[in-house]
């Protein structure tokens, strides 16, 4: 027994040495790996230009050296990297965002600086938790970059890192993403051709500006240089208190997983993105009173230099108009637009903490309005809104063909500039409402009645939409009978946007967090949309709920269609006259030819949505309703009974005689293409499918024979028109043989398989027997009834021909 005590004691000695000469050897290694950094005079010698901030940046002999606090190791910091210019036609422009992520910089070891990103999409609900402990385990943050320690300031400890290869060449943080890169047909960076340009640092941000040089993969070999700036932008120590999100209210969001010791499943969850607004410490209780205060920190949009000066005060007053909406959240002058001051030379526009409309010379006829957002809160650090020249000619074309009939200023080819300017300020208007964390409410036309739309007190009053966040452009249900004024006819920041910034901004006090406030906030939502239905969040207009839909107006988009139709007759003779400019090859008159059939497209298929299933309203447990809810059977056949009217009876009058000799199209073509398309949406297995899977009485024969009414027009003797009835009858038959076609050696589908094959077996049977009773002393006509029956007897008996 004492041998095997005293041989334990040596082995642990041996190993208390042993662990005692690594020990050593460590120290040793450390303390000569000290001694091997540089003398900070050496590095930073007396040659150097050194500029003090958030970070003090050294320049030396075209190096760049960051000195990093030691306060500022585990600070989370946002890098966003812009152009700054681009060469011509690569549809990439000036301040437009080419990279962005969050970062932190770090002390490893072996005497190296990381920076690591800060990818966050798994969480704890406490740091006292146990889980929290598991959470941290599972996310281990990359390192995007590694830098030697160069030297140590004496005087504060601070490390110095040469950063220029670091901003120099690609790497996660700084370089465009690869598809951008794939995009733009670009290959390898050119590294004799790529340089910094400039680093200056400022109180919470470094901007770094380069010149990046990629091979060019396209055809004719060659290089492509872009102008880039990364800003490094210092987020707050003490991120903003949450905002959940809540689907019936339009918010855009980050999304999470929550791991919490106190529930038995993870859950998903989303915070908004939202500006930090706040009200002044002084100004607290007047707040809490209800008295409208200032924040401690304004939205400011600057304007950029580049922006035409005479659109420059209508862009402004867009941003301007949303003051009114930041007065119901409980601030006044919340937010202003400004002149960028050209003559600051502190100040840069591709500068993240700058929010500012970004002026492109493009052809591209478009507008958008992003953010940049503290991942771990949803507070809006920036944003660089995008206007492209191009815009213009957008909002032109939308005004002219909706509303010509009702606004005279409407009906030529280049508007007057206070027209314009309306047009821009509206459009401003919306892209800021994005800016500021709003999706689009595409279902909020949908909340004004029709009737209400032809009122010209109400409209003028109230406008013809709830949320400028919709697609409803132009008010085309108004007629020119009704005298609806420019106030009527214009979109503009309604209800539902300023409720929506108020559930969004408006403070709540005197809970412990954003768990708790989401109780306050789910009765505000209650609440307010008992009170006004006109509030209610549509959606993005993405799924199959007809009330939410691009471009069109009112709780029935039907009857809206039908006055939109009214006063497309109205525009279409009138395009000659409108468009005609000296020396002009009609292409004018081609381009809104255009867009007017593109409008007609638009009512068609507005309509057509309304054969779909449900309609889809959000709601909590708390709240009454049913969330989903079926499309009423009268809807879906003033659906089919209007595409009869509108597009079974050819639409002549789109394509005039008078415009025929001038533009080159082929009416009948492009007319039967449109009722082929309604048709195979109408007779498809899924829509027969879906009609059988109706609660309510509306069997799939009684589908059918809407259908065949709509679509199967009698001939009449009508020279012209007959050509179109007897075209659609074939069509007809073409569609039905289709759906009782089985595909071969493939799987049917639930539709496929269905008992639709049987009704439209009957329903066929039914046609036959209609066409054989059917007489007609037009002996063309005959051969086509006897025709049509032969085509029938084929489908019933499954021939292939």
């Amino acid at each position: 027994m004492r041998k095997h005590v005293m041989l334990a004691l040596a082995v642990l000695a041996a190993l208390q040495a042993t662990g005692q000469e690594k020990k050593d050897s460590t120290e040793k290694k450390d303390s000569t790996e000290k001694t091997k950094q540089v003398a900070y005079e050496k590095v930073i010698t007396k040659n150097a230009v050194s500029r003090r901030g958030m970070f003090t940046v050294h320049v030396v002999d075209n190096k760049y050296y960051f000195e990093i606090p030691d306060s500022l190791y585990g600070r989370d910091i946002l890098a966003v990297t812009r152009y700054v210019a681009t060469p011509e036609n690569v549809r990439v422009y000036g301040g437009e965002r080419a990279n962005e992520t969050t970062i932190y910089f770090e002390k490893g070891p072996q005497q190296k600086v990381f920076v690591r990103q800060n990818v966050v999409k798994a969480e704890a609900k406490d740091e006292t938790q146990a889980l929290y402990k598991a959470v941290q385990n599972t996310t281990v943050r990359p390192i995007a970059a590694v830098f030697d320690i160069k030297t140590t300031n004496p005087a504060n400890g601070q490390v110095v890192i040469d950063v220029t290869d670091f901003f120099r060449k690609e790497n996660p943080v700084v370089s465009m993403a690869q598809s951008s890169k794939t995009e733009l047909k670009l290959g390898g960076l050119a590294d004799d051709r790529t340089f910094i340009t400039s680093i200056r640092t400022y109180p919470i941000n470094i901007e770094v500006k380069t010149l990046k040089t990629y091979t060019v993969q396209a055809a004719p070999a060659g290089a492509s240089t872009l102008e880039m700036n990364t800003s490094l932008v210092l987020l707050p120590k003490e991120p903003m208190r949450r905002r959940l999100f809540d689907e019936r209210v339009g918010y855009f969001a980050n999304s999470y997983v929550l791991f919490d010791d106190n529930k038995q499943s993870t859950e998903n969850y989303s915070i908004i993105q939202r500006y930090r607004l706040e009200p002044k410490d002084e100004d607290i209780a007047k707040y809490k009173k209800g008295k409208l205060v200032e924040p401690k920190k304004q939205i400011v949009y600057y304007i950029d230099p580049a922006t035409p000066k005479k659109w420059r005060p209508y862009l402004m007053a867009g941003i301007n108009d949303w003051q009114k909406a930041f007065e119901q959240a409980g601030f006044k002058n919340a937010i202003i637009a400004k002149e960028w001051p050209e003559n600051d030379t502190t100040m840069s526009m591709e500068d993240a903490r700058f929010s500012v409309v970004r002026y492109f010379a493009s052809d591209i006829p478009n507008a958008y309005g992003p953010r940049i957002s503290d991942p771990r809160s949803g507070e809006i650090i920036e944003s660089h809104v995008g206007w492209y020249h191009n815009v213009m000619k957008l909002v032109h074309d939308w005004y002219m063909i909706q509303v010509g009939p009702n606004d005279p200023r409407a009906r030529k080819m280049e508007f007057d500039d206070e027209l314009m300017g309306d047009l821009i300020r509206f459009v401003s208007s919306h892209e800021i409402g994005h800016t500021l964390g709003l999706r689009h409410n595409m279902g909020s036309s949908s909340q004004t009645p029709v009737e209400l739309l032809r009122n010209k007190k109400w409209v003028e009053a109230n406008g013809h939409t709830a949320s400028i966040m919709d697609y409803a452009r132009f008010n085309y249900v108004a007629q020119p009978e009704d005298k609806i004024g420019k106030d009527g006819l214009y979109p503009r920041i309604g209800i539902y946007d300023k409720w929506a910034i108020q559930w969004g901004y408006k403070q709540i006090f005197d809970t412990k967090d954003e768990y708790e406030d989401r109780k306050i906030l789910n009765k505000w939502v209650i609440d307010s949309l008992n009170a006004n239905p006109r509030l209610w969040f549509g959606g993005e207009g993405k799924d199959d709920d007809p009330r939410s839909q691009t471009e069109d107006l009112g709780d029935d988009n039907i009857k809206a269609n039908d006055y939109g139709i009214a006063n497309l007759k109205r525009v279409v003779p009138q395009l000659i006259n409108w468009t005609k400019e000296e020396g002009d090859m009609y292409d004018n008159l081609k381009r809104m030819h255009k867009a007017a059939v593109s409008q007609y497209n638009r009512y068609l298929y507005h309509v057509m949505k309304n054969t779909n299933q449900y309609y889809t309203t959000f709601k909590s447990s708390d709240q009454k309703g049913d969330v989903y809810t079926e499309v009423p059977k009268a809807r879906i056949r003033s659906a089919i009974d209007y595409v009869g009217r509108q597009l079974m009876e050819p639409p002549l009058w789109l394509y005039p005689d008078e415009l025929t000799g001038k533009l080159r199209f082929n009416t009948m073509t492009e007319i039967s293409d449109m009722q082929q398309n309604i048709l195979n949406t109408l007779l498809s297995p899924g829509m027969l499918y879906n009609i059988a899977q109706r609660s309510y009485d509306y069997p799939v024969s009684a589908y059918l024979l809407d259908i065949k009414n709509a679509a199967w027009k009698p001939l009449a003797g009508n020279k012209t028109l007959d050509v179109y009835y007897r075209n659609t009858h074939r069509m007809y038959i073409e569609r039905i043989r289709m759906i009782l076609k089985q595909p071969k050696d493939k799987m049917l589908t639930n539709a496929e398989r269905s008992d639709a094959r049987l009704y439209v077996q009957q329903h066929l049977l039914a046609l036959k027997k209609e066409l054989q009773s059917t007489t007609d002393s037009n002996a063309l006509n005959q051969l086509h009834y006897a025709e049509l029956v032969k085509e029938i007897d084929k489908v019933l008996k499954g021939d292939e021909e």
